[in-house]
């Protein structure tokens, strides 16, 4: 797939010094979804607003569907829709009217099919007469999300989309955003429900103090970051852990029904079979066994934390 973003070391410092993005450089594919985790402040954001033409960058250019956001910003704005944070809407305006408007300040001609078949995906046709100040939160946040796609964009930022919505709501946008990306979309989101960037996303980016820490496809940094923890399940209650164990990093569970112990799954030797067959060899019963994955959550919180060491 081309390439439907270039980002080339771009930078954005403030008068006070301030230094909201260092030298970023990201390609990001046509038709893909890539998630943008870091903590608040990180700089997630101010390259969203830079790529959309809402913040001027330091240095470094940014070129969408060819187009470099200074030079030809009309014509790369046009292929962009933009889901903010924040909730901005005219609060006496009907919901068909807030899109058919914005729809029409790009410059696309009405098209009541393609409004309806819009709203229709977001759950709001029974709400297009509706004011925007009788919805609830998480319908407001629809609204924003048939605005952005009102001028039928090839790239859709969407910043916390689901924050403040319910998980009925939340899923249903997630069927949304799977809709879009069939038809081709280019999607980059923000999210704090990392659960959704690790089920959802073909790519995790991780920023953290205005640097992009890294860029990898979601199942590959899993796999180079995560682990497995193995989980022994004893038949009777221990005090501590064996002595001549204690050096194998394996963790009682404060009833001293079970043995946590961490390894590396692409290892040669997991040192699984040795440490049941110690623990046989000591007389400890063993119950059950059962493995958990560490999630994308504990990665992200392990690279943050590396970063800021």
């Amino acid at each position: 797939m081309p390439a439907i973003i270039e980002i080339d070391r771009l930078s954005k410092a403030y008068g006070s010094g301030t230094k909201a993005l260092d030298d970023v450089t990201l390609s990001i594919d046509e038709g893909e979804i890539i998630a943008l985790l870091g903590p608040n402040g990180a700089g997630k954001t101010t390259l969203i607003s830079i790529i959309c033409g809402l913040v001027t960058p330091t240095d470094g250019t940014v070129r969408v569907g060819g187009h470099d956001i200074r030079t030809d910003w009309r014509a790369a704005r046009r292929l962009i829709g933009l889901v903010p944070q924040e909730i901005a809407l005219e609060p006496f305006e009907k919901v068909i009217n807030c899109v058919r408007f914005t729809r029409g300040l790009y410059g696309m001609p009405p098209d009541e099919a393609y409004v309806e078949r819009i709203l229709r995906a977001l759950a709001l046709w029974d709400k297009r007469d509706a004011a925007t100040r009788e919805l609830s939160g998480g319908m407001k946040r629809r609204v924003l999300i048939a605005k952005a796609l009102s001028h039928e964009p090839k790239v859709l930022f969407l910043d916390e989309p689901t924050a403040g919505v319910d998980v009925a709501l939340r899923r249903e946008m997630w069927q949304v955003v799977g809709d879009l990306r069939r038809e081709g979309v280019t999607i980059i989101l923000t999210t704090h429900y990392l659960e959704e960037a690790e089920e959802m996303a073909d790519r995790i980016g991780v920023i953290a103090k205005g640097n992009l820490l890294l860029v990898r496809p979601t199942s590959e940094l899993m796999g180079e970051f995560g682990k497995k923890t193995l989980v022994v399940h004893l038949d009777r209650p221990l005090d501590r852990v064996p002595e001549d164990l204690a050096g194998r990093g394996l963790v009682l569970s404060d009833d001293g029904r079970s043995l946590s112990y961490d390894y590396d799954t692409r290892a040669e030797r997991t040192g699984i079979a040795r440490l049941l067959g110690d623990l046989a060899a000591r007389g400890v019963t063993v119950r059950d066994v059962s493995t958990r994955q560490s999630s994308l959550e504990d990665v992200f919180l392990s690279l943050v934390s590396e970063e800021a060491a």
